[in-house]
């Protein structure tokens, strides 16, 4: 009996990683930037989602609320991203600036060379999403 119940469980693992790769896929197809910052950064998904809503939060800071606006509609449920950031503890205050950006992506356990990945990534996926005029935005928000 429990050598059936061992090769059912050692059977089932494959469906289980299976599964996680396809929630994984789901997830990218509906928001592409936080697939592209799994798969090419490495981060974990909690990771990439307090990231973002970090760099969202920055965004909200400094610019101007039309501005945000604008940046935040290519960004689906960028709200929940900014709530998501407080919630894991990487927004805990103002960030005010690229360093306090950084450190909040730090506060989410990731290391310095991913830092300085992520926020160039971001930036590079929004202002291809915005042209020209969000390219400059954000090049002004992140001096």
């Amino acid at each position: 009996m429990n050598r059936r119940s061992a090769l059912l469980c050692l059977g089932a693992l494959p469906f289980a990683a299976y599964a996680q790769d396809l929630g994984s896929l789901t997830s990218a197809l509906k928001n592409p930037l936080m697939g592209m910052l799994t798969s090419q950064l490495g981060v974990t998904e909690s990771q990439a989602t307090g990231g973002l809503g970090s760099y969202l939060t920055l965004a909200k800071e400094k610019l101007a609320k039309g501005d945000f606006d604008q940046l935040a509609s290519f960004v689906p449920g960028a709200s929940k991203y900014m709530d998501q950031a407080k919630q894991l503890g990487a927004v805990t205050g103002p960030l005010k600036n690229l360093a306090g950006l950084n450190g909040a992506l730090g506060k989410l356990g990731m290391n310095t060379e991913t830092i300085s990945k992520f926020v160039p990534m971001v930036t590079d996926y929004l202002g291809k999403a915005g042209g020209s005029g969000v390219q400059k935005m954000l090049a002004t928000m992140l001096q």
